[in-house]
């Protein structure tokens, strides 16, 4: 049986203040059990402090992005052992975001998921379609092509232990979310995949996530679904009250 996952991907936001303000509330909201496990993601600067207060409590920490190797002349990038040590758990991997705007590839994301899982992390692989693709009815196509070469070279026990989100790009932060049903034919679509490449195993054990635009009322819904295994949220995770509504669903 897969436990869900939600995280709460927290982008540019918050200070080291507004961050242990924020993860004292939401360690108090989940204190009373939630059926999901439980991740935040909050800026690199504020990572140590949340690992602080979240230290010993239900909820896991997370990294929004790493480089591939542990140390070096790379001036700007933080490392999966500095992650680590920072007391993280899990970390975010080609959110596009980070394909769109720093020219993130399918090939430094599989140097990325390699690295992470060397160190121990549990990565979150991003992986979705723009408006554009998904109205030509390349969706399968690209998200795919994502899939395959994310996960090139990696073992199938590797493979069981990570979590992929399904993020659709022309969902992310517009409000607009694809229906559960979709969803779902995308995640059931991704869990082939992995069953095509790693084996059945393997497929039954990783953890899908659904996100883009997640919120309190339509979470219900999308986890209802056979092959949605929990959510990677963006703007509704900047509320504990909202997030732990989406947690509590």
């Amino acid at each position: 049986m897969r436990k869900p996952i939600i995280a709460g991907n927290w982008k540019m936001h918050k200070t080291v203040a507004e961050t242990v303000a924020l993860v004292q509330e939401l360690k108090t909201l989940v204190a009373g059990g939630a059926q999901a496990e439980v991740v935040v993601c909050p800026p690199f600067t504020a990572l140590y402090s949340a690992g602080q207060v979240l230290a010993g409590s239900a909820i896991g920490l997370g990294a929004q992005d790493m480089y591939w190797e542990n140390q070096g002349a790379y001036t700007g990038e933080v490392s999966p052992l500095m992650l680590k040590d920072a007391g993280c758990r899990y970390v975010i991997i080609g959110h596009s975001e980070r394909r769109q705007y720093f020219a993130e590839t399918d090939d430094t994301v599989n140097k990325k998921m390699k690295a992470a899982l060397e160190a121990g992390l549990i990565p979150i692989l991003c992986v979705g379609e723009t408006l554009g693709e998904r109205e030509a009815g390349d969706t399968e196509k690209i998200v795919g092509v994502q899939v395959r070469g994310a996960l090139h070279g990696l073992s199938a026990e590797q493979v069981a232990g990570i979590v992929i989100a399904y993020e659709p790009v022309w969902a992310i932060g517009t409000g607009r979310t694809a229906s559960s049903e979709d969803a779902n034919a995308v995640c059931s679509f991704i869990r082939r995949t992995v069953a095509g490449l790693f084996g059945a195993k393997s497929a039954g054990e990783v953890r899908i996530q659904y996100g883009g635009s997640v919120k309190p009322e339509n979470i219900g819904e999308l986890m209802a679904k056979s092959d949605i295994d929990g959510a990677l949220v963006g703007g509704a995770s900047l509320e504990a009250a909202t997030f732990g509504r989406i947690v509590k669903y």
